[in-house]
């Protein structure tokens, strides 16, 4: 749980660690070339279980009022792989410090997989 200072006086402000690792791994699905992020064996389960889980791949680490973040995702196949990340790194960056007030020290990319696109299946329509 990450407080922030407030200056009003009114009260206090917490952030979980989860929500930011959410505002990251919404920001990063929304860059073409972003196939998905790569999680671990549990939140695999859980989604195909229906839940979906939008801080799967994320690592937060947050120190004082400086966050670090680690996404580890997959690229579409025939995207440039380092122009995907950087837009990723920014666009990460940009999301948390405007929603959370929180400045971003580094936004780390592991790149763990990349995805062909799969040919879709032909409608029982265009057969005939």
């Amino acid at each position: 749980m990450t407080e922030i200072k407030n200056g009003t006086g009114i009260g206090q402000i917490q952030i979980a660690d989860e929500v930011i690792a959410v505002i990251a791994g919404t920001a990063a699905l929304e860059i073409e070339g972003v196939a998905g992020m790569a999680g671990n064996i549990t939140g695999d389960i859980a989604e195909r279980l229906g839940r979906k889980n939008f801080s799967k791949g994320v690592k937060v680490e947050v120190k004082d009022e400086s966050v670090t973040v680690e996404l580890s995702l997959t690229v579409k196949f025939g995207c440039r792989v380092q122009e995907v990340s950087t837009e990723v790194q920014k666009r990460v960056k940009a999301a948390v410090e405007t929603m959370t007030g929180l400045a971003v020290q580094d936004v780390n990319i592991i790149v763990s997989g990349i995805i062909h696109d799969k040919e879709k299946p032909k409608d029982v329509g265009e057969a005939f």
